[in-house]
């Protein structure tokens, strides 16, 4: 049975991680990935091109030249990982060790009993160990992948915005008496008796939020006081699926992991906008809300435990400025970043900066924090390709920090 816990948790790590990556936010500024701006400490409400507008700020989608035709994106995605208490290679340690006491128990003889079992109580002394060093931990991820064509135009610029984006986050619920009973083997105290492993009480939470929109943009520049300022906005059709993967020893079972019990969706209506200005020659100021219907979304209820996922508006400001090769850029949130109840919210804040070397190739980097400190700051960096006279943009990014957290990102376009 203790070795049933150990492989669920394992399992549950990998259930929570591939029900996000498999459908398709720590790096990503709300609900989007894109491999430039993410490069550039995921800012983009100011500094995004009209091709990839549509995912940051659709107001921006009438910077479009004349001269631009059709943009495709196929795809944008990104994937960010943070697992600070290496949750994965704990879980990989206690796996092999409770093997070993599996092993033990099944070949346990009169002999071993008369010589104090000795293979047993180290087995189980190790397995007490790595148990502590199990409590509390957790790893949390995010994942986003995109599909999205522009048709820019000087009355109406439009596009159709398929995009996926997902939570996953899971934890080790070690109850002290597992250990208190692990360690009374290891020393003696506790006498080994057959069945007393079925008291083993430690489980493990994963909950994951995966969302999908389906939408339409567009966008116009007005004339206010004689200044321009564009609107865009972005009704959508939302889509959510939770998984609460919450179950305890006694009634594990591998073929479950995909059972419709752990899994509720649910259908609604939601929309997107922003807005976007240029002033003096090379400023531009821009603003977005993101989901601007706020919705409370419970998962189903296992092992007696509950959550409910929380889609709020996000308010992010954003600056830019540019000139010839070099554009810089600031994103910061106004509202907070919400996800389930039982989690911390958070509230970025990302500067970044591109350089075009070539015609064809530019470089970037920035910085994204949490002003909340309740997710890990990263450094970002990437590289952007323009060959065959711009036609096809290959931009790839990358994201490291503290707590072992890393990401990447890729994103394809295409302009006829």
């Amino acid at each position: 049975m203790a070795k049933t816990l150990f492989r669920h948790k394992k399992v549950a790590y990998l259930v929570g991680l591939n029900a996000v990556f498999l459908s398709s936010s720590a790096l990503a500024a709300g609900t989007w990935y894109d491999a430039r701006n993410d490069a550039m400490g995921g800012t983009g409400v100011a500094s995004s091109t009209w091709s990839s507008a549509v995912l940051a700020n659709p107001a921006l989608m009438t910077k479009a030249q004349p001269e631009d035709n059709v943009s495709i994106i196929l795809p944008s995605a990104g994937a960010q990982v943070t697992d600070k208490d290496k949750l994965i290679d704990r879980v990989d340690d206690i796996t092999d060790t409770v093997d070993r006491y599996q092993d033990e128990l099944r070949d346990f003889s009169l002999e071993d009993y008369l010589n104090g079992y000795p293979e047993v109580k180290a087995a189980a002394g190790d397995m007490a160990n790595q148990l502590s060093q199990l409590r509390g931990n957790k790893a949390h991820a995010t994942a986003g992948v995109a599909l999205a064509v522009t048709v820019p135009n000087e009355t109406l610029p439009f596009a159709f915005i398929t995009k996926a984006y997902g939570t996953a986050l899971v934890r080790a619920n070690v109850a002290d008496s597992d250990i208190t009973y692990l360690r009374g083997i290891s020393d003696g105290t506790i006498p080994l008796t057959p069945g007393a492993e079925d008291n083993l009480r430690s489980s493990a939470n994963g909950l994951a939020a995966l969302i999908t929109d389906y939408g339409v943009s567009v966008a116009h520049e007005f004339s206010i006081a004689g200044h321009p300022v564009s609107v865009g906005v972005t009704p959508k059709l939302q889509k959510t699926w939770l998984y609460n993967y919450t179950a305890s020893i006694y009634n594990y079972d591998k073929s479950d992991i995909n059972s419709s019990r752990y899994r509720s969706s649910d259908t609604g209506f939601n929309v997107d906008a922003g807005v976007a200005t240029d002033f003096g020659e090379n400023w531009t100021f821009g603003v977005t809300g993101q989901n601007l219907i706020s919705r409370d979304i419970d998962t189903k209820e296992v092992n007696g435990y509950r959550d409910t996922y929380q889609i709020r508006p996000l308010v992010t400001t954003g600056l830019s400025w540019n000139s010839g090769p070099l554009t810089l850029a600031g994103d910061v949130d106004l509202t907070e970043t919400k996800r389930f109840k039982s989690e911390d919210s958070s509230q970025y804040a990302g500067v970044g900066a591109e350089y075009r070397v070539l015609d064809w190739l530019a470089l970037r980097a920035g910085y994204r924090a949490d002003l909340k400190s309740n997710d890990t700051d990263v450094f970002t960096a990437g590289l952007g390709v323009s060959p065959f006279n711009n036609t096809v943009h290959l931009d790839l990014a990358g994201s490291v920090g503290k707590d072992n957290t890393v990401g990447a990102m890729l994103q394809l376009g295409f302009n006829f």
